[in-house]
């Protein structure tokens, strides 16, 4: 059985038994060939429209082309153990989420990896806030309380979408439903994209996700935004409050994307892939794009720094997740 303090325990075993697998495999200066990144979502979500923004800058600071892969599924579980389980020689990397290390580690029962054991931190890339949106097909609900009365009315019988189980949107919604003492059916999706999709078409009610992924359909009155989760309103949407001003003061939904490699990488590669990211973080179409997308770049942390503070969110996240009521056997 897994225990909070397996999943806080620094992965010290993992790096004696991979140590000539690395040997062999890395013969000149890193990187000398393509470096994957693995994307544990399908295209056309967050996490892949931010590594494909970093991908290009990453290429040009080290040298090498930055090879892109999804590998959806397990909300987000399917590729982030694939590159927990890869030989680390420093060319195969994971931009997992707050969803593949303290979601996963308080959802999932039989958990395939050890998101603190198996997998070095190496750098955050950017931080997520998220909005509930609701769809405008079959009904005319436009307030929190008037979203807020239609599930009470007709407990279970709503439903909301995600990209996936044990995502983050799964579990904001969740918890929602906890702060509000309703009931709903969750039906995730494999993506973004196919969540969006329902959603507009009214196959589900609602969903959490990016404000900026959402905002294209609020503008077009196919969906409607009811708050952000974030201290002040984000200026795009000035019209849609914040959680705190439509009463969830207390109420938790973000995110963050991080690169992470398996355990063993020779800490002189975490290092220099840390500075790119970090290099890559401060360019100026960089920053103005993810200003537009309202996820600010995590500049400024160390390998250690992100370390801590991975520890820390599996340390928040578990017990929220395990309270929220959502549960993977």
């Amino acid at each position: 059985m897994t225990t909070r303090r397996s999943l806080l325990a620094a992965p010290l075993l993992a790096a004696p038994l991979v140590a000539p697998l690395v040997a062999r495999a890395q013969t000149g200066p890193w990187p000398n060939r393509p470096v994957k990144v693995v994307v544990p979502f399908a295209t056309g979500g967050g996490t892949d429209i931010t590594m494909r923004l970093l991908a290009p800058k990453l290429s040009d600071i080290l040298g090498q082309p930055i090879v892109i892969e999804n590998r959806p599924g397990g909300g987000s579980t399917v590729g982030t153990d694939f590159v927990a389980k890869s030989v680390p020689d420093g060319y195969t990397f994971v931009l997992a989420t707050l969803s593949s290390t303290g979601i996963a580690a308080g959802l999932y029962a039989n958990l395939p990896y050890d998101p603190a054991k198996d997998l070095v931190a190496v750098a955050p890339t950017v931080f997520i806030p998220t909005s509930l949106a609701i769809t405008a097909r079959g009904w005319d609900v436009r307030t929190l309380d008037a979203f807020v009365a239609a599930l009470k009315a007709r407990p279970g019988a709503l439903s909301y979408g995600s990209s996936g189980i044990g995502t983050t949107g799964h579990i904001a919604s969740a918890n929602f439903l906890r702060h509000v003492d309703a009931r709903a059916e969750h039906v995730p999706y494999r993506g973004g994209g196919q969540s969006f999709a329902a959603l507009i078409a009214g196959e589900v009610q609602f969903t959490h996700d990016i404000p900026a992924l959402l905002r294209p359909f609020h503008e077009a009155g196919t969906a409607r935004i009811l708050f952000v989760n974030q201290p002040a309103r984000w200026h795009m949407l000035p019209d849609v409050p914040t959680a705190q001003q439509v009463g969830l003061p207390d109420y938790k939904a973000y995110s963050w994307y991080g690169l992470f490699g398996p355990a063993g990488v020779p800490r002189p590669i975490v290092e220099r892939l840390a500075a790119a990211v970090d290099q890559a973080l401060a360019d100026a179409a960089v920053v103005a794009r993810l200003d537009e997308l309202n996820t600010p770049g995590m500049r400024g942390y160390t390998p250690d720094r992100f370390a801590a503070y991975v520890r820390d969110e599996i340390e928040t996240w578990v017990p929220l997740v395990r309270a929220s009521g959502a549960r993977v056997e």
